[in-house]
């Protein structure tokens, strides 16, 4: 091994010698790999084809010990530092360009505890494989909507899906975490021990510390549940979207019922001849008692002439992988988010005249339905702050051929502008792509100022910089 250049924290670039990586390497259960050996490329792939990023280096992290070194190393040489759980995040901030890149994807165990019902993950963990081991005993917790996500990313942003009118946000159900600090050292945080970090970690994503450990409430689910599709013809779609608004507004919380505006992949349920053409879909999933669902289903089946209707009962791990054919690694994708209180009729103006201009058959609009337990949580009680938020519009553009790149940005940042005046200004962190870090403060609102604060005490030199960034308060470094 020769000397090795790495990006520095700071700006401009250093070698670090061949005796200083070797003994860093001999102190790791895991692995350090630098370009072109084993495990780099795997590392540093990630589930956005924009994300391109070479590292200097990656460690491959098997326990906390080697989060801790990994932290120390950086922070001594002052290397660029970038963190990776599951990889799955819109703006690629795991991934660091000639910096150390921290990966977690190998720290992947779930332990349920079928009578506390709790479970304890570890940061490379996904969806699914959290979802398979609390299923085995009837039990789930919120989390998003596609199984390939990480646990960690999604909980530390907030996280929500299915279940999150039922029983609130990914955050809401967090009970402790070890973290690992700018320091170097493993602390817990809980309502009891390091409090106010705890109020950071749920919704402040990575600003803080890594995440080796999370403790999650669950809650009994399944295993099945009543889900699935109602596929509309788009023609029909401003009496429908008015019809969803009347049907959500007095949805019971067992009832989650989210939007999609898109061209017809070609599912074996639809008609050939709708396949690539515009429809209108409701995504159901109830999770109450099974006899009343169909008086809880009746206002929204009403609704038009569905093209389909393949809602039914089935595990709820495997309503969790229904739309991962929709969203495989590998292709370009950029998205643009709002939150909204209400949905105006201005707003299913602009969207019906911009789904006839989709750029290509992979994007979509997707409004997701919070409210519900989601929404009786202060603003101010975690950081995520946005409970006033009724529904969240993700505006996905997702394209193959580099070609299309300009075009798909371009009308996603349009569609975006044009939604923007019936928004709250407010949006949610996960959502946010790579050149959105304008809108920091606008994901935080009032809690931004407390999570400066509190990052100029965990993480005084922004050693943690790369993410949706918090800087610290240059007031609470002054009066440390």
């Amino acid at each position: 091994m020769s000397d090795v250049q790495f990006i520095k924290r700071e700006g401009g670039s250093g070698a670090l010698s061949n005796d200083a990586l070797m003994a860093f390497q001999t102190q790791l259960r895991g692995r350090f790999c630098l370009p072109n050996e084993p495990g780099y490329d795997e590392a540093r792939t990630i589930w956005n084809a924009m994300i391109d990023r070479r590292p200097g280096a990656v460690v491959r992290c098997h326990g906390a010990s080697d989060v801790m070194l990994a932290v120390s190393f950086a922070r001594d040489n002052g290397l660029l530092l970038s963190v990776r759980g599951g990889g799955h995040n819109i703006a690629g901030n795991a991934v660091c360009e000639g910096g150390l890149l921290i990966d977690l994807s190998p720290m992947r165990s779930v332990h349920v505890d079928p009578k506390k019902r709790t479970a304890r993950v570890e940061p490379g963990a996904t969806l699914g494989e959290f979802d398979k081991e609390a299923q085995a005993f009837g039990l789930a917790t919120p989390l998003g909507i596609n199984s390939t996500t990480g646990v960690a990313g999604l909980a530390l942003g907030g996280g929500f899906g299915w279940l999150s009118r039922k029983f609130g946000f990914t955050v809401d159900n967090l009970i402790s975490a070890d973290v690992v600090t700018a320091d170097g050292k493993l602390v817990q945080a809980s309502a009891t021990e390091n409090p106010d970090l705890f109020w950071a970690i749920r919704g402040g994503g990575g600003n803080f510390g890594v995440v080796t450990s999370f403790e999650f409430k669950l809650h009994p689910i399944g295993p099945d549940v009543i889900a699935g599709l109602i596929v509309h013809p788009f023609a029909n779609a401003r009496e429908l979207l008015s019809g969803y608004r009347e049907v959500a507004a007095t949805a019971s919380d067992d009832l989650t019922m989210w939007v999609v505006l898109r061209r017809a992949p070609p599912l074996p349920f639809l008609p050939e001849e709708v396949h690539g053409k515009e429809i209108l879909v409701f995504a159901v999933c109830y999770v109450g008692e099974p006899s009343k669902a169909d008086e809880a289903l009746a206002p929204l089946r009403v609704l038009g002439e569905p093209i389909a209707d393949v809602i039914g009962v089935q595990p709820y791990a495997a309503w969790q992988t229904a739309f991962d054919p929709l969203l495989t690694p590998g292709a370009f994708n950029y998205w643009k988010s709002h939150n909204f209180t209400a949905l105006s009729d201005g707003l299913f103006d602009t969207l019906i005249d911009c789904v006839g201009t989709l750029p290509t058959a992979e994007c979509e609009i997707f409004i997701g339905q919070l409210g519900g337990a989601s929404g009786r949580v202060a603003a101010d009680e975690t950081a995520f702050p946005h409970r006033d938020a009724k529904f969240v519009m993700n505006v996905h553009t997702r394209w193959r051929d580099p070609a299309d790149e300009r075009a798909s940005i371009e009308w996603a940042r349009g569609l975006f502008a044009a939604t923007a005046p019936h928004a709250t200004g407010g949006v949610y962190v996960n959502f946010m792509p790579e050149d959105e870090t304008d809108r920091v403060a606008q994901a935080y609102g009032n809690n931004y100022a407390r999570l400066a604060m509190l990052k100029a005490k965990y993480d005084p030199a922004n050693l943690f910089r790369l993410n949706q960034n918090v800087r610290p308060s240059s007031a609470a470094r002054q009066g440390s």
